[in-house]
């Protein structure tokens, strides 16, 4: 028997399809673009045949099939982690802190300069808290020199921190494990 679907029919496949979808996030573009059309095609021919909720419920755990295709995909081990994204997050914050460091800078010392072009004597800048520690700087006749201005522990953590959930880092720990 033939079932007509209806467009209610098509939504519950479409949002199965993309809840499958959201699970292989890992897999490349193009291998999910396949998998899509793949799900959806076979929902909409079984639909056709038996239903949509039938077909629906035929499918199983979605969960399970998306393990199941990242499975397919990369073995039982998963997907190894980026190192490329990893190289390119910690580079990129890096040039984002040192650019943070150099505009306080800057601007501290256009604000003391604009205040008094003939500015001497000692100021210190209190830097950005948690990110960046003070800066001193030594003003003689509007021209300075600066010492300071290191990045706190804190940063340091918080890169480290950034550069592993990018790259997906963790996932090396199972594999570290099996090595050993």
């Amino acid at each position: 028997m033939t079932h007509s679907l209806t467009m209610r029919d098509r939504l519950r496949i479409e949002r199965v399809v993309w809840s499958v979808d959201s699970r292989l996030q890992d897999l490349p573009r193009r291998s999910r673009i396949e998998k899509r059309r793949e799900l959806r095609d076979n929902l909409r021919s079984a639909a056709s045949d038996v239903g949509a909720t039938e077909a629906i419920h035929g499918l199983g755990d979605t969960r399970r099939l998306a393990a199941e295709y990242m499975a397919a995909e990369y073995g039982d081990g998963g997907r190894p982690p980026s190192w490329t994204t990893a190289v390119a997050v910690f580079f990129g914050g890096i040039l984002i802190l040192e650019w943070l460091l150099e505009a306080g800078t800057s601007a501290f010392v256009a604000g003391v300069v604009g205040s008094d072009p003939n500015a001497t004597g000692t100021f210190k800048w209190e830097g950005i808290a948690y990110v960046l520690d003070d800066v001193t700087f030594r003003f003689t006749d509007g021209h300075s020199t600066s010492i300071g201005g290191a990045w706190t522990p804190f940063t340091y953590v918080l890169l480290l921190l950034v550069v592993v959930l990018a790259g997906k880092l963790w996932r090396l720990i199972p594999a570290w494990r099996r090595h050993r």
